[in-house]
């Protein structure tokens, strides 16, 4: 198997303009960044919508793999194969991860969107413009305070940081040690900075200019919140942020077209594309593949209760990817022996897949689950995947798009065409509740907690907050990837166990309220052995994965 890089560089590219002709764009439509890639301009937005969304979501992830943006883009492929016009909607990958553990975002294999090196690295510029303008506030808000503090800023109640698009402990926790300005800080890698998620859930630029002016920024000495407005700064922060605003057209290997934009972490932040580019996209096509990040307790809790809230968006179907190795991992096998067959503990680890599809079913009734095949799949486990499909009254179905790319789930795009044309009546998960009764609901209803308990801080913040917004606040809640509950080595489904609300910040402007659970960091750090050693450029990029 040709590794990505060569498969990516080997490829035929469609110039970006006839990418653009197959969706009806014109060329005061888009503006091109060379040949590849272009921005798509705000005006699409008033034409009349004509797609179905279709969201890709996952099982936790596991060392052994999942490939949810795989299947999303094999999937868009397929449709497209079978007839159906599919746009892929996909976030923007960050330079921490690509560096770090995870690496890019680009899918694999025969099923990738390219160009894949400029799409994981700089791409347009979308994630300079965000950090850029996140530090711009940062600036002005000290330069407020060095020059007098004419609004009384408690320093002791500054919630404003840094951000940066790097995993980088070291900037966790900074102190500005000088006469005027003395006050700690901290930085946040961009994907989880409240300006991403204000970016990706703005319905356009005059709505983006009103979310950016709500951002809590500190409080006076009187209790009173300062917002960027207070500052000034907004009208600075929007024409930072005008062209980063434009949704992102580029290709897959297969010519298929894909609209990437926005890229907040689904751990940390809410993990979903921006509206923009969602709505961008079923202006565009008759299907959208649309993913959301992380597993499903996460990412597509996120994309239903504070995406599809937002956005007044309503998905026709669901896709649950999970893989056999995947599912033995959770069963207790190493990641050594995932190779062999092991039926008692792909039925152990499949309780993890059953658990997602419950959770699922809470919102819609249009649900299927996708295997993404691998060569060690026997005939046996297979078999007992699909019997209980038949048990979960769903569909069950096999995609091997790494090695195939559309060709590869032609059987799963018919399927899911079928699903988007039965009725399904979508409905959140919560609605106008309070903070306390939306936390819990996620927390009992979709990570199966026991019982929710707050610390001091966090009980103290949510009354306050809650002076301001009695109901109907979303939280997004910022927990582990790799389990259910708030113990990232609780694998699988645990049972009868507590979270623990550590801290809670209110997103004004984001317009959710993030609720920190265990141990989780807005800074990553990079491991022992970070994906940037094995990277470089001779005239062709080197270990980009």
């Amino acid at each position: 198997m040709k590794n990505d890089a060569q498969i990516s560089n080997e490829a035929h590219y469609d110039h970006i303009q006839n990418v653009a002709d197959k969706l009806d764009l014109k060329n005061e439509d888009i503006e091109m960044y060379g040949t590849r890639k272009a921005k798509i301009s705000l005006d699409v937005l008033e034409r009349p919508t004509k797609g179905k969304l279709i969201l890709v979501t996952a099982i936790n992830p596991t060392p052994a793999g999942e490939g949810k943006t795989t299947m999303n883009i094999g999937l868009a492929m397929a449709m497209n194969k079978r007839g159906y016009q599919t746009i892929s909607a996909l976030r923007e990958p960050s330079l921490g991860p690509v560096f770090g553990m995870k690496g890019g975002a680009t899918g694999g294999g025969y099923s990738q969107v390219i160009p894949m090196d400029e799409i994981n690295l700089h791409f347009t510029g979308d994630f300079h413009a965000i950090t850029s303008a996140h530090n711009l506030l940062a600036a002005m808000l000290d330069n407020h305070i060095f020059h007098g503090n004419q609004r009384n800023i408690d320093l002791q109640s500054i919630l404003w940081g840094r951000a940066m698009d790097m995993n980088d402990r070291a900037l966790r926790r900074l102190t500005i040690n000088s006469k005027k300005m003395n006050h700690d800080t901290f930085f946040d890698i961009t994907a989880a900075s409240e300006i991403m998620a204000i970016v990706c859930l703005a319905e356009n630029l005059a709505d983006l200019r009103v979310r950016l002016g709500r951002i809590i920024v500190a409080y006076d000495i009187f209790g009173n919140p300062v917002v960027a407005n207070d500052l000034g700064a907004v009208g600075a922060m929007v024409l930072l942020l005008k062209d980063a605003m434009k949704p992102n057209l580029v290709q897959t290997l297969e010519n298929t077209p894909a609209i990437i934009h926005g890229g907040p972490f689904a751990n940390i932040a809410h993990g979903c594309n921006s509206i923009i580019a969602t709505k961008t996209a079923l202006k565009l096509g008759d299907y959208v593949v649309a993913e959301a990040g992380f597993g499903a307790d996460l990412g597509a809790e996120k994309f239903y209760d504070i995406k599809c809230r937002s956005g007044n968006l309503k998905p026709s179907a669901t896709v649950l990817v999970a893989t056999i190795r995947a599912l033995k991992y959770n069963g207790g096998v190493s990641v050594s022996d995932l190779g062999q067959e092991n039926l008692d503990a792909l039925k152990l680890g499949s309780q993890n897949l059953i658990q997602h599809f419950e959770n699922l079913k809470k919102y819609q009734n249009n649900v299927i689950i996708a295997i993404n095949r691998f060569a060690s799949d026997t005939d046996a486990e297979i078999a007992y995947l699909q019997d209980l499909g038949r048990d979960l009254k769903t569909q069950v179905i096999l995609a091997d798009v790494f090695s195939k790319g559309g060709d590869g789930a032609l059987e799963l795009a018919e399927a899911v065409h079928d699903l988007c044309e039965q009725p399904d009546t979508f409905k959140l998960l919560y609605e106008n509740t309070s903070i306390k009764e939306s936390i819990e609901t996620v927390a009992t209803g979709i990570y199966r907690a026991a019982s929710v308990h707050y610390s001091f801080e966090a009980d103290a913040k949510i009354e306050a907050i809650s002076k301001h917004y009695p109901k109907g606040l979303p939280v997004c809640i910022a927990k582990t990837q790799y389990s259910f509950s708030d113990d990232p080595k609780a694998l699988n489904v645990p049972q009868n166990f507590s979270i623990e609300v550590r801290d809670v910040r209110l997103s004004q402007g984001a317009g959710f309220l993030v609720v920190l659970l265990g141990k989780i960091m807005t800074m990553p750090g990079m491991p022992t052995s970070p994906n940037a050693l094995g990277m470089d450029y001779d005239g062709a990029v080197i270990g980009l994965i």
